[in-house]
């Protein structure tokens, strides 16, 4: 009986010029983003102007953490207590946690069979609700049509916000992830395509809204030190009014992140090579369901899902167990209870009407479907070891 023995958590080291950085700004004690010397950026600053550069916006900011981006992001948008904000019922928790920080209420719109957000879900909910603010999370990487996202954007004028925790480095028939809507969030948490542990950075082109944000994360007056911002005059209007949140990224974490940015597009490529490989095995396995992505979406596959559409409830618990017997991690959205990372719709419950909402398709979909990392520690033929495992099990268990 074949098992696997690699960590799916273990992610590879950081790139040695980002540790000589990071032990260069421990040498000094300057952590802290404004902790800087006359004349001196910053690494903090330096990041947001790289992203920035790299995703063809003229602003960003590097946050505390994506979820806080988020959080920021929404309130500069001008989300006001008791907002309806229209969002995917498949995401993380972080955004019906900023949803809810940010005071507003939660819609939430179908997915498809292909795990992307239900375009004729969200404009009917669009058209009901009248909300006038939309938070779309490129969930594990899948992203939608965006050219029909961006019709029901425009026709119902809506304020979009893209959630690309999944989709750093990403694009929609090359136009990148992010790059469509207001403003966008991206992950630099160790699972992500960057890694500094946790982290957040927020992209936008709007002056009032990247003013607001720099106010909100936390800059006190000192955001001139900001050097990918508005001009210092747009902060007039805010700074008085503008609430202090303090989630900063700090210098260190930046530093991390720097050499990490230089090298991002070539660990996309080789995450690719992983998704291809495996997602071929497993649709090679008869009672397996892996969508076909389409020829337009540029993914990053850092994580991998599929369906077991011959399984019960008690199907899938039993097939995660097999597999982690046999040392395959498999998380699954579709459990009654929140575990680890994981958790459906109907568990955000501070968002009280969310525990009787139906959503047949979303439940039908996440119920037998299976979601797995693919960090870059593992290698081609660790995919092979994997996929025999999961035919193996679904074989053994009759879900073919």
């Amino acid at each position: 009986m074949k098992t696997f023995t690699k960590d799916f958590t273990l992610q590879e080291p950081i790139p040695q010029e980002g540790i000589e950085l990071a032990l260069g700004v421990m040498q000094t004690g300057r952590l802290h983003r404004y902790n800087t010397m006359p004349g001196e950026k910053g690494y903090a600053a330096e990041l947001e102007e790289a992203f920035a550069a790299y995703m063809g916006s003229r602003y960003c900011l590097a946050c505390a953490s994506c979820g806080s981006a988020l959080y920021i992001a929404l309130k500069s948008l001008g989300v006001q207590a008791g907002d309806t904000v229209l969002c995917n019922a498949y995401t993380l928790a972080p955004v019906p946690g900023a949803i809810e920080n940010a005071g507003g209420k939660i819609e939430l719109v179908e997915i498809t069979d292909d795990y992307t957000i239900d375009i004729d879900d969200l404009d009917a909910k669009a058209a009901r609700t009248g909300a006038r603010f939309f938070l779309l999370s490129h969930m594990r990487g899948h992203m939608a049509n965006m050219d029909k996202v961006m019709e029901v954007v425009r026709k119902h004028n809506l304020i979009l916000l893209e959630d690309c925790a999944h989709t750093m480095g990403g694009s929609w028939d090359g136009k990148k992830s992010g790059t469509f809507g207001h403003a966008a969030c991206y992950s630099t948490q160790t699972y992500k395509h960057m890694n500094s542990g946790e982290g957040g950075l927020l992209i936008t082109n709007d002056d009032l809204v990247m003013a607001r944000a720099i106010m909100y994360s936390g800059s006190y007056m000192l955001y001139t030190a900001h050097t990918a911002r508005p001009d210092a005059s747009v902060f007039e209007k805010v700074k008085k009014v503008t609430p202090n949140f303090s989630s900063r990224m700090d210098n260190l974490r930046a530093a991390l992140l720097l050499p990490q940015l230089k090298i991002l597009d070539e660990q996309c490529r080789r995450w690719n090579v992983l998704h291809d490989h495996m997602a071929a095995r497993l649709k090679a396995i008869p009672g397996v369901v892996c969508p076909q992505r389409d020829p337009r979406e540029g993914y990053v596959g850092s994580s991998i899902q599929w369906n077991l559409p011959k399984a019960g409830y008690a199907d899938i618990e039993t097939f995660i167990a097999k597999c982690a017997e046999r040392g395959v991690s498999v998380k699954w959205f579709g459990n009654k209870e929140p575990n680890g990372f994981t958790s459906a719709y109907d568990s955000w419950q501070y968002f009280p009407y969310l525990a009787t909402l139906d959503l047949p398709t979303t439940r039908r979909v996440l119920a037998t479907m299976c979601d797995m990392r693919l960090p870059l520690t593992f290698s081609v033929e660790d995919c092979d070891v994997i996929a025999d495992i999961i035919a193996e099990v679904v074989t053994e268990m009759g879900l073919r």
